[in-house]
């Protein structure tokens, strides 16, 4: 068989599996066994946000990092008594806390429901708290089971780095069935993100030379990050995704990448490289253009490795396995 012939095969097999999963997913997937689970949960969503806004890039984050490991499953919220689970992995362990608290108090909110107690899955809790963290709204599909498998082996090459190239970030998110525009709709929710020094200080010291700033990073904007992030500071220190308006999911994230302000290096490319460049430009200048598409592929990324049938649970406790 040729190449060609090979990957047409593997592209045709990935759709006709995204439509299988698109079919067993449904809108009103909970209207006979918990018809107001939506309601329950933007509630126990809203009441965590008021704690925390953390809450809103957490969730986002924690849903991204759980479809692309063995799918949507809610297996990145298992735990281990050996540490050998999903949120074990080094690339999980920065995972704030509170995108975990807001699914469990969720769940909880839910099951405490007559007649909803254990109809509801973890993952498809995550699927819908991730929708009311604050961004557009829209219909969420259902109907995923919760995973009995999470290794912490099976994250590595699964999640994209600080550091990557738009080659690398496509060919990713091409696995999963998500095309270059989905891969910049996706990126926008960086526009609440937060991310830590460590993820970026190669750009704002010995980029190449021992006193070179990464050339694609504006200037000014260096200089600041310098300020926050000087030489040996504390790896946990915070530092906001989007300099401008952190704290609103909107198209600023965009302007930013057209400025030279897009902190990690992966964001910067989304603009610098010419075959997404017209995608960051259409998104800058039309908010409703970016919500559209944010949309689209937030649902196209929750279809992705569903468990239906004999494939997975509804967990009493989102942490571990019935």
């Amino acid at each position: 068989m040729s190449p060609q012939r090979f990957i047409f095969l593997a592209n045709m097999f990935l759709l006709l599996l995204i439509a299988g999963c698109q079919a067993q997913l449904r809108v009103d997937y909970y209207r006979n066994t918990c018809p107001n689970v939506e309601s329950i949960v933007r509630s126990a969503v809203e009441m965590k946000l008021q704690q925390t806004f953390v809450t809103a890039p957490a969730t986002l984050r924690l849903f991204f990092h759980d479809c692309f490991v063995r799918g949507c499953d809610a297996s990145v919220m298992l735990a281990s008594r050996n540490n050998t689970s999903e949120k074990d992995n080094p690339i999980n362990l920065s995972l704030a806390g509170d995108g975990f608290d807001t699914v469990i108090k969720a769940k909880a909110a839910v099951d405490r429901v007559p007649g909803c107690q254990n109809k509801v899955s973890c993952a498809d809790i995550l699927t819908m708290a991730t929708r009311d963290t604050g961004g557009p709204s829209y219909a969420v599909e259902l109907g995923r089971l919760d995973g009995r498998i999470s290794t912490k082996a099976s994250v590595r090459h699964h999640l994209p780095h600080a550091e990557f190239k738009l080659a690398q970030l496509s060919q990713m998110f091409a696995s999963h069935g998500l095309n270059l525009t989905d891969l910049v709709a996706l990126s926008g929710a960086h526009t609440i993100g937060f991310s830590h020094c460590s993820q970026f200080s190669k750009r704002i010291y010995n980029f190449k030379s021992r006193k070179s700033i990464d050339h694609t990073l504006n200037p000014a904007y260096a200089k600041q990050l310098q300020q926050v992030c000087p030489k040996n500071v504390d790896p946990r220190i915070a530092i906001d995704m989007d300099p401008i308006t952190p704290r609103t999911f909107d198209n600023q994230y965009y302007k930013n990448l057209q400025q030279g302000k897009g902190l990690l290096a992966s964001d910067q490319a989304l603009f610098t490289h010419k075959g997404s460049r017209d995608i960051v430009n259409l998104f800058a200048s039309d908010n409703t253009a970016f919500e559209k598409s944010f949309v689209s592929a937030i649902t196209k990324l929750g279809r992705v490795g569903i468990k239906t049938g004999n494939q997975g649970e509804i967990r009493r406790d989102c942490t571990m396995v019935n």
